[in-house]
């Protein structure tokens, strides 16, 4: 049997521009920081920080997941980003109150990207007898 790799330090990644894509449904929420790019750098959900149950889906822990995410990324260099919000949960306060609490990180733009719902396919039409 083989031996187990070592793993080894993860590299840290300098960026100074990030896109902060903040995903809300009623049960969670998701914040994965990118680059420019599209390459992810940090994320997680609110279960990282260490809510559980109907806790994760609230504001305020989606304040403590920016939070974290942002004070990482800004000792990486981190100095503006774009927020783009989907889904329709509560947590888009949360989010807001987190940037400006850190206060040192500008917004470049905010773009919501929530797919519109519709009334999907034409249902099978009852038999005639």
């Amino acid at each position: 049997m083989a031996a187990p790799k070592a793993k080894g330090k993860k590299k840290e990644i300098k960026i100074t521009t990030g896109v902060l894509h903040v995903h809300t449904t009623s049960n969670n929420t998701l914040i994965n920081l990118v680059d420019v790019e599209g390459n992810k750098v940090s994320g997680g959900g609110t279960g990282k920080v260490g809510y559980k149950g109907s806790k994760k889906s609230t504001p305020y822990a989606a304040e403590v997941l920016t939070k974290q995410l942002l004070k990482d990324a800004q000792a990486n260099g981190l100095k503006e980003i774009g927020v783009v919000f989907r889904g329709t949960g509560m947590a888009r306060d949360g989010v807001f109150k987190a940037i400006n609490e850190i206060g040192v990180i500008d917004i470049a733009y905010i773009r919501e990207d929530t797919a519109i719902q519709f009334g999907g396919c034409k249902g099978e039409r009852p038999k005639r007898n």
